[in-house]
């Protein structure tokens, strides 16, 4: 299983619905081209045959064999759903090295809907995420070029460029009257993927913004810190997972079984093929790739058996609905916040030949007590019903053509309903009255962060040390 898994190298890429700027998808996962096809369609490519005998030879200007093909394919996949694609030469390049943490662009993760580009989630710490970029956001215009009639692939390929770069971000947010004008600075984005700190003597917070190729090893270095850093015996983690997209699934099965008992199921997946069928356990076989090191061995036996609170919301998708659903089945963890993301199926990158391939949907994520995470998502043990900014986010199951659930469940859930917040009165910019400042999002983790606060108050008020031996009991059945 062990081979397999990383013969497929599978995707978890997170709330993207097209292609990431800067790429960061996962791994390669190549399958034999010798499958046996099933007959063709003929009466269909009769009919794909005359149409593009018409289009070379009555179209108001010559269009290239390559043009009309690729366009044919793009078609194809992105009819299915949002996650499948074509990948042209340099799009399959840079996912090729994609996962290392590092790639240029602005840091946002993006789909496109009615012809124009809709944010998922701006990455944090890249020039998007400090310029005020939100979920949500539609963008309209490339410095003066309309996005309208482009490609996401065209869209993505301008928003692309040489680092320290400019670039002018035009984009229509609900609620304002008029477009929001963001001058950006294009940079090599950086995304350290693991972040700790003590919040207090005895609790620990660890951040994961995305699972990388290093991110199990990272997390196991950071809770080796931290438990050497505490002046008392831990009394609570907060694993915070909020606005993480994804990554690469064996860093979701490794953060996973740092606080799992060995051998516990994380996660399984289901399809129409054999190889898309897997089981995916807290066992080194299933999360170590290129190296023989097992970091996790390395742990205080304490990270088993110690409270966890794990932070989550809308941008928290795919990886990190893997890892929210494991510990949340497992009762190894409480789950704090608001619904995730719902991106739970499988995509497989497929090589063609001449440096392309698809990224084709191949099977859903299924959580250890079998739910489905597509277009669903993870509910929360405690709901934040104050996160107002979540009520209008998008998530899987508000994207075109998304895949359905596959179990028959309900796949919206009843959002929190909310007092009508009065409306400040925006002060007038100075200069170009079409330009509006948009102040950036509040921190993750820092002391104004209020699911956090309700989190150490779970710790300090709901959880007394009697519970603790029942809790950890049960994680190990």
């Amino acid at each position: 299983m062990g081979n397999t898994m990383r013969q497929l190298g599978l995707l978890v890429l997170g709330a993207t619905a097209g292609i990431m700027l800067g790429l960061n998808f996962s791994a390669v996962a190549e399958k034999e081209a010798t499958e046996v096809l099933r007959p063709l369609p003929i009466e269909e490519l009769r009919a794909f045959s005359e149409v593009f005998g018409r289009i070379k030879s009555d179209y108001v200007e010559p269009v290239e064999d390559k043009k009309l093909i690729t366009e044919a394919i793009n078609g194809m996949l992105t009819g299915l759903d949002p996650h499948s694609a074509y990948l042209d030469s340099d799009a399959f390049k840079e996912l090729q090295i994609g996962t290392q943490g590092e790639f240029g662009g602005l840091g946002i993760e993006v789909s496109m809907e009615d012809g124009f580009v809709k944010v998922i989630s701006p990455i944090e710490d890249t020039p998007a995420f400090r310029a005020g970029i939100k979920p949500g956001d539609l963008i309209i215009k490339l410095d003066d070029t309309a996005v309208k009639g482009l490609s996401l692939t065209d869209a993505i390929k301008r928003m692309r460029g040489k680092p320290d770069t400019p670039i002018t971000l035009s984009v229509m947010r609900k609620g304002e009257p008029k477009p929001l004008i963001f001058p950006l600075i294009r940079a090599i984005i950086k995304i350290q993927s693991v972040k700790s700190k003590m919040i207090e003597p005895g609790y620990a917070y660890v951040r994961i913004t995305q699972f990388q190729e290093q991110t199990g090893e990272n997390l196991a270095k950071a809770l080796e810190k931290l438990f050497k850093e505490s002046p008392v015996p831990m009394k609570g983690l907060v694993l915070d997972l909020r606005n993480d997209p994804g990554g690469l699934l064996n860093g979701a099965v490794a953060v996973s079984a740092a606080f799992l008992p060995p051998e516990s199921l994380v996660v399984y997946t289901d399809g129409r093929t054999d190889d898309a069928k897997m089981e995916l356990k807290a066992s080194p076989e299933f999360y170590l790739r290129n190296t023989r090191n097992d970091y996790l061995k390395r742990l205080p036996p304490e990270i088993k058996t110690i409270p966890m609170v794990t932070l989550v919301n809308g941008g928290s998708a795919s990886a990190s609905e893997i890892v929210a659903g494991a510990l949340q089945d497992h009762k190894r963890s409480v789950v704090m916040g608001t619904q995730t993301f719902g991106k739970g199926s499988v995509q497989t990158i497929l090589p063609l030949g001449n440096n392309t391939a698809i990224k084709l949907t191949t099977a859903r994520y299924y959580t250890p007590h079998g739910q489905s995470i597509q277009a669903k998502g993870i509910t929360p043990d405690i709901l934040d019903e104050s996160a107002r900014d979540e009520v209008e986010r998008l998530r899987e199951a508000d994207l075109d053509r998304h895949l359905s659930n596959g179990k028959g469940e309900p796949e919206k859930t009843e959002k929190p309903k909310l007092e009508p917040k009065p409306a400040a009165k925006a002060p007038k910019p100075e200069g170009d009255d079409k330009e509006k400042k948009v102040a950036p999002p509040a921190e993750f983790g820092s002391s104004e962060d209020t699911l956090l606060i309700q989190a150490m108050n779970y710790f300090k008020h709901d959880t007394p040390a009697a519970d603790t031996a029942p809790r950890a009991a049960k994680a190990a059945n």
